[in-house]
Parts: C-alpha cells; structure tokens; sequence
C-alpha cells in the first residue's frame, strides 16, 4: 500500500488488474486502512500504541532502546548550534547535501 500511495494507484492495478485506473470499493477501503494505519504511528518513535498494550496484543516492554548514533544527525546538531539565536536565527533550517570531490 506504501508503494499504491506513492503512485496514486489502486491496489487492484498494482496487483495486476486492469481497471482503467478506476478504485474500485475494496481498493478505496484499503487505502482508508492503509491511512489509519499510517495516522497511528508515534511521529517521535515510528511505533503504535496498540504494540504497547496488552489489551490489544502488545506487550508493556515491545520493544527495548537502543542507542544508534547518525552522523548525518550529528553534524546538522553541529551545524545548528552555530547558527545564532533570536532573529537571525528564525527559520533556518540545515539540510545535508553529498560533498562534491573536487
């Protein structure tokens, strides 16, 4: 469905079918799944909360930290102190970009 998504497809033509580029009413409700199922990810961890609960098939310890380290992170952290705070600050944002050997 991500890769349905990213094509504005249906799931049907993925599959194969040739439907004209129609939706048909089970491609509709899966791509409304596929929705909600993408709305229930934590933003901040890429986890749902149903893996947490017991209630619903989860466990309290789903899953255990883990500390990894991205240096495409740590050099736009490093980048960003640099940048000065207050007005001259506001609104930049620091991207990464591939080195260009000369």
């Amino acid at each position: 469905m991500q890769l349905c998504a990213a094509y504005r497809i249906p799931h049907s033509q993925y599959l194969g079918a040739d439907t004209g580029g129609r939706w048909t009413a089970l491609d509709r409700a899966k791509a409304l799944a596929w929705q909600a199922y993408e709305r229930a990810v934590c933003e901040g961890c890429g986890t749902r909360a149903a893996e947490w609960d017991p209630e619903a098939g989860g466990h309290r310890f789903a899953y255990v930290p883990e500390p990894v380290r991205c240096v495409g992170c740590e050099l736009i952290e490093m980048e960003r102190e640099q940048v000065p705070s207050g007005a001259e600050g506001r609104g930049v944002k620091i991207g990464l970009k591939p080195r260009k050997d000369s």
